[in-house]
């Protein structure tokens, strides 16, 4: 049975689906990647209410993983629903570290760290975070928010 998230992690359900997997039938590492991406698309959407697309499309900043540290501890497979949770651990000027989990049945598949860095289009260059995007980290780590569990 997977553990109720705390209030300053955000939970999302994902089905592990054939097209996520090699033929083995164990996910094939890159799609982690991508599924942490939509993990942090949801976070925004459902945690923080901030529009992600409206912070990509309408204010032209983008939040690229600079660093990512994994530690895949054991396989995933076709047909599991697997618990992906977002925790910050750090806020700084421009970036954001989070640890993502990805969890079967109570059970760390695999665990994460990801350095986000807020960067503008225009520039190309990392900036500093938001005003409105820093108050709802704050509010987020410090539990402030009613913090939505996302399923499949």
């Amino acid at each position: 049975m997977i553990r109720e998230p705390n209030k300053n992690v955000f939970s999302s359900d994902m089905l592990v689906r054939f097209s996520h997997c090699d033929p083995a039938g164990i996910i094939f590492y890159p799609h982690y990647f991508v599924m942490f991406n939509g993990l942090v698309e949801d976070w925004f959407n459902h945690a923080l209410n901030i529009d992600y697309a409206g912070f990509i499309t309408n204010r032209r900043l983008g939040l690229p993983m600079v660093n990512i540290q994994c530690d895949f501890v054991a396989p995933s497979k076709i047909g599991e629903v697997i618990t992906l949770t977002l925790k910050v651990e750090r806020i700084g000027n421009s970036s954001i570290l989070l640890l993502v989990q990805a969890l079967f049945e109570g059970k760390v598949r695999l665990s994460s760290k990801l350095t986000l860095c807020v960067s503008s289009f225009a520039t190309g260059r990392a900036v500093p975070i938001p005003d409105d995007l820093r108050q709802r980290l704050n509010e987020f780590t410090g539990c402030q928010l009613d913090v939505p569990r996302r399923h499949a």
